[in-house]
C-alpha cells in the first residue's frame, strides 16, 4: 500500500460526512457531542434532506452545533428550542426540524417547553444529550443528576430529601399522547453508535411522516465536569447512569 492509498478518502474505513465542515470542534476529549454530530450529518445526507432540514441550536455545550453541520440552523434562547422548532415546523411543514439540547437546557430551564411540545405532538425530533450536569457553565447539578452524584452545586452529592429525584425525561415523554417514538441510547461503543444512528434515523422518518413528536435521549459523559479521564467517565456512566437511565426504546407507535 502506498502513501497515496493511505490518505485517499476513498480508501478510508471511515470518512467524515460531507455535511460536516472543517471547523475545529470545541468539545473536550472524549465528549459524546462529536459522535452524535457525525450521526446526524450522515443521516441527513442519507435521507436526502440536506436542503430540507432545520436544526435548532440550544444554549450549552451544543450551542455551536451550527458551526459544524452544514445545514440551516436557528439559535434559541436557553430552554426554548422546542418552542422555536414548533414555529419552524408549522411554517415549513415539509422541513425536517430537530432540536439538539443538553439536560440543563432541555430538562431544567426548558422543562416546560419540552413537555408541552412533546404533548402537543409537534412533528419534530428532540435530540437530548444527557450527561447529568450543566456542562458548559461549570458542572452544576441538573434535573438529571444522579442521587449522591457530586457536582459544583452539590459538593456532598445530590440529596433527594432537599433536591428531589433525578428526572426521567424519556419516561415522562413516553407517557404523553403526542409522542410517537421515544428512545434512550448511548454512543460509548461501536455497537451503541450503530443503535443510536438507527434510533435517530427512525425519529427523523417519523417526523417527516407526520406521526407526532419524537425524543432521542443519548446518555453521555462529561469528562471535564465529572473530573475523570474519558475512559473512566465511560466506565462510570455504564456503572451508574445506565442503572438510572436504562437504554432501549420506551415507545414506538410504528411497530
Amino acid at each position: 500500500m502506498t502513501k497515496q492509498d493511505i490518505i485517499c478518502p476513498e480508501n478510508l474505513v471511515y470518512a467524515k460526512p460531507r455535511l460536516m465542515n472543517d471547523e475545529t470542534m470545541h468539545y473536550c476529549p472524549g465528549c459524546s457531542h462529536g459522535v452524535v454530530h457525525k450521526l446526524i450529518a450522515e443521516i441527513i445526507e442519507e435521507m436526502n434532506l440536506t436542503d430540507r432540514c432545520v436544526g435548532i441550536s440550544p444554549v450549552g455545550c451544543g450551542v455551536f452545533a451550527y458551526n459544524y453541520i452544514d445545514i440551516d440552523w436557528q439559535e434559541a434562547p436557553h430552554g426554548r428550542a422546542p418552542a422555536l422548532a414548533t414555529a419552524v415546523k408549522r411554517l415549513w411543514p415539509n422541513r425536517m426540524v430537530f432540536t439538539y439540547q443538553g439536560d440543563g437546557d432541555l430538562a431544567g430551564i426548558g422543562g416546560n417547553e419540552t413537555l408541552h411540545a412533546l404533548n402537543r405532538g409537534e412533528h419534530i425530533t428532540i435530540i437530548f444529550i444527557d450527561n447529568g450536569i450543566y456542562g458548559m457553565t461549570g458542572g452544576q447539578m441538573s434535573p438529571t443528576t444522579l442521587e449522591g452524584m457530586v457536582t459544583a452545586t452539590c459538593p456532598t452529592g445530590r440529596d433527594v430529601s432537599t433536591m428531589g429525584y433525578p428526572l426521567k425525561v424519556a419516561d415522562l415523554a413516553a407517557l404523553l399522547d403526542g409522542t410517537s417514538y421515544v428512545t434512550r441510547q448511548s454512543v460509548d461503543t461501536m455497537a451503541a453508535v450503530k443503535k443510536a444512528k438507527r434510533a435517530i434515523r427512525k425519529a427523523f422518518e417519523y417526523s417527516m411522516e407526520g406521526r407526532g413528536s419524537n425524543l432521542v435521549e443519548i446518555v453521555s459523559t462529561c469528562s471535564t465536569g465529572w473530573k475523570m479521564s474519558a475512559e473512566k467517565a465511560n466506565e462510570w456512566m455504564r456503572e451508574h447512569m445506565f442503572k438510572q437511565y436504562p437504554l432501549g426504546d420506551l415507545k414506538d407507535t410504528g411497530k
